[in-house]
C-alpha cells in the first residue's frame, strides 16, 4: 500500500497544528527536541508500510509507548499509527493478520495506559480511533476487491467479444472453404477445370476472410462500419454451389454502426449455419425496412437438420440481436428453418 505524500503532509501538519493550539498542559510534558524527534521516528515508519505494513504499525505502537514514558502527550504520534492500523486491515484480508494486527496493538496500549500520566482521559479517543482505522481499512480493501473484479469481469468480456467477432467473421469463409475444397477434390480427376475453379474460389475466399479479420480489428479499435456488404457474401455461396435469393429493400435508410455489424454479422452466421446443417436447397436473404425498424429474413430451404441444436452460433445470433436492441427468432417453419431478425435502424 503506498501512502500519497499528501497524505504524510497532511498528518504531519494535523499533529503541528494540533501542538501549536492545544500545547501539553500537566502533568504532560511540553514539546522538546525529543518530542519532534519521536513524532519524525513514527513518520517514517510510515515509509515501510508498502513492504510491511505490520512492521511499520508495530514501530508507531513502539514509538506511541516510548512517547507515553517520556511524559509527552498522544497529541503527535497518534495519527501515524492510526494510518498503519487501516493499512493493515486494508492490505490483509487473513484472519490471522489482522488478529496479529490487533495483538501488537493492545500490546502497545498497555504499554501506553502503563506510562501515560492521564489514561483515562485518552481512552475514548484511542477506541474512537481504532474503530476508524479498523472499519476504514476493511472498507478500502472491499472498495479494492471491488475494482479489481470489475475490471477482470471487463476483461472476460472483452475476451468473449473477440471471440465472437473471430468465429462470426471466420467461420462463414471456412465453411465454404471447405465446401469448395471437398467438391474440387471429388472432381478433379474427371474435371481438372472445375477443380482449378473450386481452387480459385478458395484463394478468393481466403482473400476475403483476411479482410473480415482487418474488420474485426478495426472493429475493436472503434473505428465505423459500413452497410452489410450482402451482394458479395451472396456471390461466394453461389459459387459454392448453393443456390441463394438476395433481396434488400433499404431505401434511403442510413443504418447505424452497431445495426449494420450486427446485420452483417447475422447473415454470415445463418448462412454457416445452411450450409453446415443442409448440402442442398435454396437460401433466402431478405433484408427491408420497416418503418423506424430493419427486418432480416434468412431461410434455408434445404434438407438436413429441422432444428440445429443451440451451438455458439445461434447464441451468437441471438446476443448480437438483443445487444444492438432488437429481436431475435429462429425455428422450423413450412418453409425450411427460418432465422428473423427485427432491429433499430438507428442503433
Amino acid at each position: 500500500m503506498r501512502i500519497p505524500i499528501a497524505a504524510g503532509l497532511g498528518v504531519a501538519t494535523l499533529a503541528v497544528v494540533a501542538g501549536i493550539l492545544a500545547p501539553a498542559e500537566p502533568p504532560y510534558r511540553e514539546p522538546d527536541p525529543l518530542g519532534w524527534v519521536l513524532f519524525a521516528i513514527s513518520m517514517l515508519a510510515l515509509v515501510a508500510l508498502r513492504a510491511s505494513p505490520l512492521g511499520a504499525f508495530a514501530a508507531t505502537c513502539s514509538v506511541l509507548v516510548a512517547n507515553a514514558a517520556a511524559g509527552f502527550p498522544a497529541t503527535f504520534v497518534h495519527w501515524p499509527l492510526w494510518i498503519a492500523l487501516c493499512a493493515c486491515f486494508s492490505r490483509y484480508g487473513d484472519p490471522r493478520r489482522r488478529a496479529a494486527a490487533v495483538g501488537v496493538f493492545l500490546a502497545g496500549l498497555a504499554g501506553f495506559l502503563a506510562f501515560d500520566r492521564e489514561p483515562s482521559e485518552t481512552l475514548s479517543g484511542i477506541a474512537v480511533g481504532f474503530l476508524i482505522a479498523t472499519v476504514g481499512g476493511d472498507a478500502l480493501r472491499s472498495r479494492r476487491a471491488y475494482a479489481e473484479e470489475a475490471e477482470a469481469r471487463l476483461l472476460l468480456e472483452e475476451r468473449s467479444r473477440l471471440a465472437r467477432e473471430l468465429h462470426d467473421a471466420l467461420g462463414h469463409a471456412v465453411t465454404v472453404m471447405v465446401m469448395q475444397a471437398s467438391v474440387g477434390r471429388k472432381v478433379f480427376a474427371s474435371n481438372p477445370e472445375f477443380g482449378r475453379e473450386a481452387l480459385r474460389h478458395i484463394e478468393t475466399l481466403g482473400r476475403g476472410a483476411l479482410e473480415e479479420l482487418d474488420q474485426v480489428l478495426r472493429a475493436l479499435d472503434g473505428a465505423p462500419s459500413g452497410p452489410p456488404d450482402l451482394a458479395a457474401l451472396a456471390e461466394r455461396v453461389r459459387a459454392a454451389g448453393r443456390d441463394l435469393d438476395l433481396e434488400v429493400d433499404l431505401g434511403d435508410a442510413v443504418l447505424g454502426a452497431e445495426t449494420a455489424r450486427a446485420l452483417h454479422r447475422i447473415v454470415q452466421e445463418a448462412v454457416t449455419n445452411a450450409l453446415r446443417h443442409s448440402a442442398s436447397g435454396r437460401i433466402r436473404i431478405g433484408l427491408a425496412r420497416d418503418g423506424g425498424r430493419v427486418r432480416l429474413d434468412v431461410v434455408n430451404e434445404g434438407t438436413g437438420f429441422a432444428d440445429p441444436e443451440p451451438g455458439r452460433g445461434m447464441a451468437g445470433m441471438r446476443r448480437r440481436a438483443t445487444e444492438a436492441g432488437g429481436e431475435f427468432h429462429a425455428g422450423a417453419t413450412s418453409e425450411g428453418f427460418a432465422v428473423r431478425v427485427v432491429l433499430p435502424e438507428a442503433a
